[in-house]
């Protein structure tokens, strides 16, 4: 069983063929057009004060885009936020950027590593501005409890006054099973203690992970994955929501976890659901957005190759009285559920 958490909700979303836009009406009069970017893996956004700041692995750099409606987007204003150093433990593979405002500061949190998968640790950077295009962005830190193990897709969390790490990690020293682990955090660039783990591959849809070695040359024949943890509070309840299976196959999936605030992981239990797929798209690497309207985020590919274009979605969400947050779409309630395609879209 997964370690405080139960398994509620597994979707692999289906976005239609690859290339076509979907009109999605937000509550309100906004409109706007899906894919919101020609290419957006592991998309961010955070909002405050009226503004959507958005992030994106580049694999070179932190850039942020900021808009007052994710409608305009592609016409958003752009800035490379921090470029990192040629050389060094966070010179390459900037992946995963999330922009945070904590204790009156901004923080950039992202996973890099010095050109070799094995050295990839996550990372934060610190702009005292009220405005984070404005000011400077300085490095605060690694992000790592003492056992300073594989390390990718941090985020961070406030619950009950204290600030909370999640990311993906290996469990030791070589590849093989990435796992979802959780410490608390002194301030917003230090670990506090050793680091828990919430939720480690057990369910075939997070079993999904064939290496092909030409073109992973130095892997394992097999990976099993839970990464890109993302935390969504609403009420008493905390729902973390995580991609399952590997990013190179046609199995890319989400799931959620589901905690209640203050008791105990036996007293939080719910009943497992699983979803199916719709095919071909494939889903994962998403987040979820608590504005003016509840927005899930998700990059999308065709194809088996990691290095596909991912393009960005978004959907608008409600809050499902009955049960969690429906993580933004409509589906039919009971196991083994699908999502309607209609056409290769959303219905």
């Amino acid at each position: 069983m997964k370690i405080a958490w139960n398994l509620l909700l597994l979707i692999l979303l289906c976005v239609g063929s690859y290339g076509q836009q979907q009109r999605v009406n937000e509550q309100g009069s906004t409109t706007f057009t899906n894919p919101l970017l020609p290419t957006g893996p592991d998309p961010w956004v955070k909002y405050r004060d009226g503004v959507y700041y958005y992030m994106n692995t580049t694999g070179t750099n932190l850039a942020l885009w900021r808009t007052r409606s994710m409608a305009d987007l592609k016409s958003a204003e752009k800035k490379v936020a921090w470029i990192p150093p040629s050389t060094g433990p966070y010179s390459h593979d900037i992946w995963a950027p999330e922009i945070h405002f904590l204790a009156g500061k901004w923080y950039i949190y992202f996973a890099a590593d010095a050109l070799r998968n094995h050295s990839h640790r996550n990372w934060v950077v610190e702009n005292p501005s009220a405005d984070p295009f404005q000011g400077e962005w300085t490095l605060k830190g690694k992000v790592s409890d003492a056992s300073d193990k594989w390390a990718i897709d941090p985020s961070v969390f406030e619950d009950r006054g204290r600030l909370y790490a999640i990311w993906s990690g290996w469990d030791d020293d070589e590849n093989g099973t990435q796992s979802i682990y959780i410490a608390r955090m002194k301030n917003p660039w230090t670990v506090e203690g050793p680091r828990a783990r919430l939720s480690t591959p057990e369910y075939p849809w997070e079993k999904v992970g064939d290496v092909d070695r030409k073109i992973q040359p130095g892997d394992p024949p097999h990976i099993d994955v839970n990464e890109g943890p993302e935390i969504l509070k609403h009420e008493d309840k905390i729902f973390l929501v995580y991609s399952g299976s590997a990013c190179w196959t046609d199995y890319y999936a989400l799931g959620m976890l589901e905690a209640t605030v203050g008791k105990r992981s036996e007293e939080s239990c719910v009943v497992e659901e699983i979803f199916e797929a719709c095919l071909p798209a494939i889903g994962g690497g998403g987040s979820l957005c608590a504005g003016p309207q509840l927005i899930f985020q998700i990059s999308r590919r065709e194809g088996r190759l990691a290095d596909l274009p991912r393009e960005f979605f978004a959907r608008p969400g409600l809050w499902c009285a009955s049960f969690a947050a429906n993580t933004a779409f409509r589906v039919e309630r009971g196991r083994n559920s699908k999502f309607r395609c209609s056409g290769g879209g959303w219905r």
